[in-house]
């Protein structure tokens, strides 16, 4: 059941950013960001209030940094999925894995001490294989779909998987202090809401268009229930199979592609996205062994 719960999380990320891509027609990011955090301040509020959770913490800084580092994501997010194809502004979100891996493999080289010897630093040798082999997946992506107008966006894709990386720590310092999910997710809607406003004030407010609009409120709704499934699947810990199966946004992001936007991906664009998927879950598998309970990433 846990695995069925990541699955449909999953689905529900990937309808999120199917939405988001026809909202883009008629908002900037900032407006998309804006709205989803008070969509999800209404429904996280509430959900509180159900399961009789305070808003109160003792921890505003982490929340404030955690807010800020996981906006910066979501609206790097947002405007890849405007003006790249669907299912490579998902994968390039997906780097998170990858990133969090590579963080691991860089701090213990840079902490790397001789006298403990070379088999300390070579015991991080298959996180670091699997760091490389996703950025070689990157490569592989991106070359046949991302042409030279595009290429900013596709940097801003790689960098909303970089700070969803930040983000995802954060989460995992915040859950060690005890902090409940859904005070945590609530947070977060407020950092957007809060964020999405100062970034209108920057980028402009477009004028008011009901075709794209309708588009808004399906997007904090399912943000919601994305993570409100994912929160179940890891309700009973966090499994492999669990925490792999996450990848599996990136399938319904590539079928949403095809389906929706007939957006064609070369044969090279799917060897890509597998090899991104199959580092990430070497990631997730290795880093399990250090951490078995480990928070699911947020979107």
């Amino acid at each position: 059941m846990q695995a069925l719960w990541m699955v449909l999380g999953a689905f529900f990320f990937a309808t999120m950013a199917v939405c988001v891509k026809l909202a883009s027609a008629g908002f900037n990011a900032a407006e998309l960001v804006f709205y989803r955090g008070v969509v999800g301040m209404v429904l996280l509020s509430l959900l509180a209030r159900r399961q009789g959770v305070s808003l109160r913490t003792r921890y505003p800084g982490m929340h404030a940094w955690r807010s800020l580092v996981g906006v910066l994501s979501l609206g790097a997010w947002f405007y890849a999925i405007a003006y790249l194809p669907l299912a490579t502004a998902l994968t390039l979100n997906y780097m998170s894995s990858v990133w969090v891996a590579a963080f691991i493999v860089g701090g213990a080289l840079f902490a790397w001490n001789p006298r403990a010897g070379v088999g300390a630093a070579l015991r991080q040798g298959p996180l670091a294989l699997s760091v490389l082999a996703g950025f070689a997946g990157v490569l592989m992506m991106l070359r046949p779909t991302v042409e030279p107008h595009t290429f900013f966006a596709a940097l801003v894709g790689l960098l909303s998987g970089l700070t969803a990386a930040f983000a995802y720590l954060q989460v995992m310092a915040l859950g060690r202090l005890g902090e409940p999910e859904t005070r945590t997710v609530f947070y977060f809607a407020a950092g957007s809401a809060l964020g999405g406003a100062l970034g209108m004030a920057v980028a402009g407010v477009s004028a008011w268009q009901w075709g794209p609009a309708v588009w808004l409120l399906p997007i904090g709704l399912l943000a919601a229930l994305g993570q409100l499934c994912i929160t179940r699947a890891y309700g009973q810990g966090a499994t492999l199979v669990v925490a792999s199966l996450q990848y599996s946004g990136i399938v319904f992001g590539a079928l949403y592609s095809l389906l929706l936007f007939a957006e064609d991906i070369p044969p090279l664009g799917w060897a890509g996205m597998a090899l991104i998927v199959a580092s990430g879950v070497a990631a997730t598998a290795l880093r399990a062994r250090a951490a078995p309970d480990a928070p699911a990433e947020e979107h």
